[in-house]
């Protein structure tokens, strides 16, 4: 009896763990039901994306320089005179030997006729000197003429001989004085503001100059680097002189391409920089002297690097990362390493391939596996 009853108690217990076990199933197959319509209520979220390309990219090096002239010479005279004429416009460019002012010739001409008069007087007392000397050897030898007179008048002749030469040596400086009431750019370059003006006189001493030369083309340009990078830099150079551009304020603008042609023997100890220097053509006349400038200095190139648009890449707390976009429409978060960023691009070393289709606007928005509805694609580079 005992045992019938615990089989009609045993079937119970039975039917009732099917039914709860059912009810579970059921339960769990409702939930994943309302999740999965719950998902597609969701919409997929709008980006732009772009395609990873390959690229030769240089390795550059950032800093900060300063525009230099090649030359610059403050023209002064060398001799006092009257300013009679100008012969040049405030900015002009002028070539080396161009006349820019002239002083009064007339008080270096006399001088020169002086000195010229003068020699012509002496080279006639000179030459009768000789004469007499010449009678005076003649009458030594029959004793009509004593070795005393004969001593004096060959003593005349070499003190006459000596007031010739300096008088040939005065008119030289005469004629040097005359060249020089004509004031000629030294040098090739753009003039600057005119110091003094027609009628001025002038002193050979005077401290303010007449007028500044600057000689900008060529033109140098003066920037620092990180010491880190100084023996990398030293290396490049050794192989070749290295290529530096400079650009605006904006670090866009390119305004010149030019070469390292200076490093500097010794490190800044104070800020930790090496300094160079690098020679511009400037024959557009982009770069001016004193300008502050953006300057890249490639050391490298990097063959087939992975590229894409530099706004694709995010930074947190982990480091850089990115999104791709699947062939299904959802989104995949990859740690990338970057090595570098410029123009735009960015470099990426690792994460990201050939090929990847980067999310580049509205990743913002994004998590790990999230649908997304591309708006734009593209091709980085």
């Amino acid at each position: 009896m005992f045992k019938g009853t615990l089989s009609k108690v045993g079937a119970v217990g039975l039917m009732a763990g099917l039914v709860v076990a059912g009810w579970f199933i059921i339960s769990d197959m409702g939930r994943d039901r309302a999740r999965a319509a719950a998902s597609s209520q969701v919409p997929p979220v709008p980006v732009v994306t772009d395609i990873a390309n390959t690229k030769d990219m240089p390795v550059m090096v950032r800093g900060i320089g300063t525009v230099q002239a090649y030359e610059t010479v403050a023209v002064k005279t060398r001799v006092d005179g009257q300013i009679v004429k100008v012969a040049f416009t405030e900015g002009q460019y002028v070539k080396a030997g161009d006349l820019l002012f002239e002083i009064d010739r007339a008080p270096f001409q006399a001088a020169l006729d002086h000195a010229n008069a003068a020699k012509q007087r002496d080279e006639a007392q000179l030459a009768g000197a000789r004469q007499d000397l010449e009678r005076y050897g003649k009458l030594l030898g029959p004793g009509f003429q004593s070795r005393q007179s004969f001593d004096q008048q060959q003593a005349t002749v070499a003190a006459l001989t000596a007031t010739v030469a300096l008088d040939q040596a005065t008119i030289d400086t005469a004629k040097v004085n005359l060249g020089y009431t004509e004031i000629r750019a030294p040098i090739a370059g753009r003039t600057g503001q005119r110091l003094v003006d027609n009628g001025n006189v002038l002193q050979a001493n005077q401290p303010v100059p007449l007028v500044n030369i600057t000689r900008i083309k060529p033109i140098f340009v003066n920037f620092t680097v990180p010491q880190d990078v100084s023996d990398a830099v030293r290396r490049a150079q050794a192989a070749a002189p290295l290529a530096v551009m400079a650009f605006a304020a904006d670090d866009k603008t390119e305004l010149s391409r030019g070469k390292v042609t200076l490093i500097d023997n010794q490190i800044d100890a104070a800020t930790g920089t090496l300094r160079l220097k690098a020679t511009f053509e400037n024959a557009d006349e982009r770069l001016w002297p004193g300008e502050f400038v953006n300057v890249r200095l490639v050391t490298d190139m990097r063959v087939g690097a992975v590229i894409v648009p530099e706004r694709a890449i995010m930074q947190g707390p982990q480091g850089y990362y990115a999104y791709t976009v699947n062939p299904d429409n959802t989104v995949q978060r990859h740690p990338v390493e970057v090595a570098g960023m410029q123009d735009g691009l960015a470099v990426v070393a690792q994460g990201i391939a050939k090929g990847d289709k980067v999310v580049v606007d509205g990743q913002y928005r994004l998590s790990e596996g999230s649908r997304v509805k591309i708006d734009v694609p593209g091709k980085a580079g």
